[in-house]
């Protein structure tokens, strides 16, 4: 690749003298390993901004595939749009794939028709063997899969972006075991499917957490209501029929005004509620003091990671040392919305 530039290019790149960068080149006579990696990276540096520019004159359409309630994937789009700019000269365009309801058969068929031109793919999805498949597929023909809030990690996706969802659930359980009195009773844990790694592993953590510090603390799940609020209603009724000890929901997965309207229709109080994700609908319940805490995270913050996990890959950006850490939970009360 040193030949695409001239020898003068490359001194004034690496701020050495043209004759030793034709020696270094050209094994032609002595040069110290210093300024042989000084030669090199400034090659590299070359090669990137070659890239760069080559790109920042082309439209690079990016696909966001989701699987989500509206009251998320609109919080995400409208992340992912506040942050396309900041990517400039990149042109950068989002094409939306949405849905509340999906198979995974479907979702297959949406990501094998995002590799026709895609410069990159991000997928909120449950973890399913077809969309490994599908991913894998799309990995063949150079287009990368950055996977969001929730992970595939068997799948042949270059990064996962969104929150540490085990942490997550510890700080719920931490915050569960400090608000309830230490007394037998159930906390219910609502999910919106088994499919999806990340409410599990939120889950998983909480479930973990709570185990150690309020042993006394039952836990039943509550799951398939994919965050629909007719859907979660009637899960949540079922479960509030089949267990008259549960006061109190970690709602991992949404659907929390349905949640509240299942513990009104039954006629039972909720002691304490704590839910993810601070949306139109979390932040009028949190001011209404109808929920006690949202655990969220910065979606802005994801968004430059996945952008950038998506240009790096095309060698539009340089590599940077850490591409894999996790957003930050923040914990959101009624006094800090």
């Amino acid at each position: 690749m040193a030949r695409s530039f001239s020898i003068k290019q490359i001194a004034a790149q690496s701020g050495v003298s043209k004759a030793t960068v034709d020696r270094a080149l050209h094994q032609r006579g002595s040069v110290s390993p210093r300024t042989a990696r000084r030669i090199a990276q400034a090659i590299r540096d070359l090669e990137l901004q070659q890239r760069a520019s080559l790109a920042s004159g082309r439209t690079l359409p990016i696909d966001l595939v989701m699987h989500a309630p509206e009251r998320f994937s609109s919080l995400t789009v409208a992340a992912l749009l506040s942050q396309i700019k900041s990517f400039a000269p990149f042109r950068l365009t989002l094409r939306c794939h949405i849905y509340e309801e999906i198979t995974p058969e479907e979702l297959q068929r949406e990501l094998r028709r995002c590799g026709n031109d895609s410069y990159g793919v991000l997928l909120k999805a449950s973890d399913h063997l077809l969309l490994e498949s599908a991913i894998a597929e799309l990995a063949a023909i150079n287009v990368p899969v950055v996977t969001l809030v929730t992970d595939l990690p068997r799948s042949e996706r270059i990064r996962y972006v969104g929150m540490d969802n085990e942490g997550a659930g510890r700080t719920a359980a931490w915050l569960m075991s400090r608000w309830l009195s230490a007394e037998v009773q159930t906390v219910a844990v609502v999910i919106s499917s088994t499919g999806f790694r990340g409410e599990e592993q939120r889950m998983e953590g909480f479930i973990q957490a709570l185990s150690q510090r309020a042993p006394y603390l039952r836990i039943k799940a509550v799951s398939e209501g994919y965050g629909i609020d007719t859907l979660t209603f009637k899960q949540m009724c079922a479960a509030l029929e089949q267990d008259h000890s549960i006061h109190s929901v970690y709602s991992v997965g949404g659907g929390n005004s349905a949640v509240l309207q299942a513990f009104s229709a039954m006629q039972r109080d909720i002691k304490v509620f704590i839910g993810h994700d601070l949306d139109e609908e979390n932040r009028r319940l949190l001011a209404a003091e109808e929920m006690d805490a949202v655990i969220d995270h910065d979606l802005q913050e994801d968004a430059r990671a996945a952008f950038g996990a998506i240009l790096r890959f095309h060698g539009f950006l340089p590599k940077t040392e850490d591409e894999t850490a996790s957003s930050r939970v923040i914990v959101v009360t009624p006094f800090n919305i």
